[in-house]
């Protein structure tokens, strides 16, 4: 089976701080849009941000991840290394609070991976990762 683009709509407060935020500083295409709502590619998946006004910032808590506290709901997306770094770089440059600041987690174990956590302007959490090998994406 081939790996299909997943579909994600979220609530944001504000459109113009979506745009600014998902299309400017994240760097993705925007597709279709309304006045209630805004497509974007995400690295090939498709997410709609959706207008909720006053909408209070999504944070269920988190959980305690290799010295980190990882924020709970969050989603994203498994980057190329050298995309994952550019986009890091990206964020940095753009003056990005970060939850969890760009490292290397696990180094030497099972799942090694490179990871950030911040937010974009309505609170949503967004993990960006990436392998220098793929097939550790599931590995005990």
């Amino acid at each position: 089976m081939s790996l299909r683009p997943f579909h994600l709509a979220f609530p944001v407060h504000d459109l113009d701080a979506a745009r600014r935020f998902w299309g400017g500083t994240m760097g993705c295409p925007e597709g279709r849009s309304s006045d209630e709502w805004i497509d974007f590619d995400f690295f090939g998946h498709q997410i709609v941000t959706h207008l909720v006004p006053g909408m209070k910032a999504p944070d269920a808590g988190g959980n305690a991840v290799d010295g980190h506290q990882v924020p709970v709901p969050h989603f994203g997306v498994v980057l190329e290394m050298e995309d994952w770094q550019a986009l890091a770089d990206r964020l940095v440059a753009a003056g990005t609070k970060f939850d969890i600041e760009p490292h290397v987690r696990f180094k030497g174990q099972p799942g090694e991976q490179a990871t950030m956590f911040f937010r974009d302007p309505s609170g949503n959490a967004i993990e960006m990762k990436a392998f220098e090998d793929l097939g550790q994406l599931f590995a005990k």
